[in-house]
C-alpha cells in the first residue's frame, strides 16, 4: 500500500511539474537548487564583465591623462574593446555540468551537494526514457524540498549523513549503471524483468527514500509547532471567548 501510495504522489508530482512547463511555455523549470547554481555562475560572468570593462575605460583614462586625451579614435576603439570584451566575459566561461567526481559526498556541504546532483540529473534525462524522466523530475522536486531543509541542520546531523550517500552516491550510481547498458538490451526480460523495469523500480525507490527524510526531518518542526498551537489555546482561547461573552 505505502508502494501504491508513493507512487500516486510521483504521477501526481509529474503532472504538477508539467503544469508548471505549460505556464512557463512549454520550458521546463529547473529545480532550486539547480537554478541557485547556476545564478551564482552567472553572477561570477556578470562580475568579470564589469571588473573589464571598468579596467579598460580606466586605461584609456590613464592614457589620455599622460598623453592629452584619446581623441575620437581612442573613444572609438575604447568602445570596440569594450564590446568584445563584454560578449567574451558574457560567454566565456561556459558552466560545464556537474561530473560524477563533483558529487563526492565526502568534499562538498550537503546543501550543495543536493544543488549539483539536481544538476547534474538534468544533464542526463536525454538519454533516460520517459517514464524514467518522470521519476527523475520528481526527484528534482523533493531535492528541492530538502535542500530547503538542509539548510536548518547541522551538517554532522545522522540524516544529513544519509543524504550524502543517497544523493551522493546511489543515485548518481543507479542512472550510470542505467546508461552502460546498450539501448538494445535495456527491456529485455531476465527473470521477470528487465534493465528498464529494475531502473524505474531503484529510481522510485530513491524517491521514496528522500520523502521518507523529509517527513522526518519535519517532524521536530510539526512536533513543535503543535506544543505551541495547544499552548496558545491553552492560555489564550477560553480568556478570549469569555471576554467576547462579558462585553
Amino acid at each position: 500500500m505505502a508502494g501504491e501510495a508513493h507512487q500516486s504522489d510521483v504521477i501526481i508530482g509529474a503532472a504538477r511539474r508539467s503544469l508548471v512547463d505549460q505556464r512557463a511555455g512549454g520550458r521546463r523549470v529547473l529545480p532550486q537548487g539547480a537554478r541557485a547554481i547556476r545564478r551564482g555562475h552567472l553572477g561570477r560572468k556578470l562580475r568579470n564583465v564589469a571588473l573589464a570593462v571598468g579596467g579598460i575605460w580606466l586605461g584609456l583614462s590613464v592614457v589620455g591623462s599622460i598623453i592629452g586625451g584619446i581623441g575620437w579614435e581612442g573613444l572609438l576603439l575604447g568602445i570596440v574593446v569594450t564590446a568584445g570584451a563584454v560578449w567574451a566575459f558574457g560567454k566565456y566561461p561556459r558552466m560545464k555540468p556537474p561530473t560524477i567526481d563533483d558529487l563526492n559526498p565526502m568534499q562538498t556541504d550537503v546543501r550543495t551537494l543536493v544543488g549539483r546532483t539536481e544538476l547534474w540529473l538534468e544533464s542526463q534525462r536525454p538519454a533516460l526514457p520517459q517514464p524514467a524522466v518522470q521519476l527523475v523530475d520528481q526527484i528534482g522536486l523533493q531535492l528541492d524540498v530538502l535542500g530547503a531543509q538542509l539548510a536548518q541542520v547541522d551538517q554532522d546531523h545522522p540524516k544529513a549523513g544519509e543524504v550524502r550517500k543517497l544523493v551522493g552516491e546511489h543515485l548518481p550510481s543507479l542512472v550510470q549503471g542505467y546508461r552502460q547498458i546498450p539501448d538494445h538490451l535495456r527491456h529485455e526480460e531476465r527473470a521477470g524483468s528487465s534493465p528498464s523495469k529494475q531502473f524505474i523500480d531503484g529510481l522510485s525507490t530513491i524517491s521514496a527514500e528522500i520523502d521518507s527524510v523529509t517527513r522526518q526531518l519535519a517532524m521536530g518542526p510539526i512536533d513543535n509547532l503543535a506544543i505551541k498551537s495547544r499552548y496558545l489555546e491553552y492560555k489564550y482561547g477560553e480568556t478570549g471567548v469569555d471576554g467576547e461573552s462579558q462585553t
